[in-house]
């Protein structure tokens, strides 16, 4: 086992949720409450990444995130590095390509709540914020649960994004997925049955507990 690739992966994951989730709930609330006619836009360009093959996103995020893009440009000026092969650029890279898997099942959440519980919190004098700290999010707390799980987990398991932007560089860029891919290109199929049948128990369990969260969340 790798672990060097494996404490690389739980950090890339770690920072990649914290990130959408702070970046995601405000963005779902609004798409689950608005009435705005162009919000299928915005719910296409969310969930492009589900239909759109890892590699193309990759080459996409490689040329803009490059020393010739615009990102790539304003980010060398202020920091003097890179972000291709990067924590920071496969970092991007995740949280991009992990987008729908944290906002869809937020958005399921919000839109699944009884707004009548909302107006009358509003009716009674409560601010806004506080009845979304205090009563929104105590009712959506298992969907939002659910997509940070999702999230987490996948990006444990991304591979086609982080190859493409990040290379397989050790304790950088190198995560337990292309750490198993290296253990097959160099027929090392002992350690990488060791990594598959982890990465395979991972995702059962996290399959488990989403579909229990998911469960009780339409059980209330």
């Amino acid at each position: 086992m790798d672990w060097g690739a494996i404490w690389l992966s739980l950090k890339l994951a770690s920072a990649a949720t914290s990130i959408l989730f702070v970046a995601g709930i405000p963005l779902s609330y609004w798409l689950a409450t608005t009435r705005w006619r162009g919000r299928f836009l915005v719910e296409a360009v969310v969930a492009l990444p589900l239909v759109l093959p890892p590699t193309v996103l990759g080459f996409y995020l490689l040329v803009g995130l490059g020393p010739h893009g615009f990102v790539g440009k304003a980010w060398h000026s202020l920091f003097g590095t890179r972000l291709p092969f990067s924590f920071p650029g496969i970092l991007i890279g995740a949280v991009l390509f992990n987008l729908p898997f944290a906002i869809r099942p937020f958005t399921a959440a919000f839109s699944a709540m009884d707004r009548q519980l909302v107006e009358a919190a509003w009716c009674l004098g409560v601010s806004r914020f506080e009845t979304f700290r205090r009563v929104i999010l105590p009712l959506c707390w298992p969907g939002i649960l659910a997509g940070v799980i999702l999230t987490f987990a996948h990006t444990i398991g991304e591979f086609g994004v982080v190859l493409m932007l990040g290379g397989n560089i050790p304790s950088v860029t190198r995560t337990i997925s292309t750490s198993l891919y290296d253990d097959v290109q160099s027929l090392n199929y002992v350690s990488a049955g060791r990594t598959a049948a982890t990465l395979l128990g991972f995702s059962f369990v996290v399959l488990c507990i989403t579909q229990w969260l998911t469960n009780r969340s339409a059980a209330r």
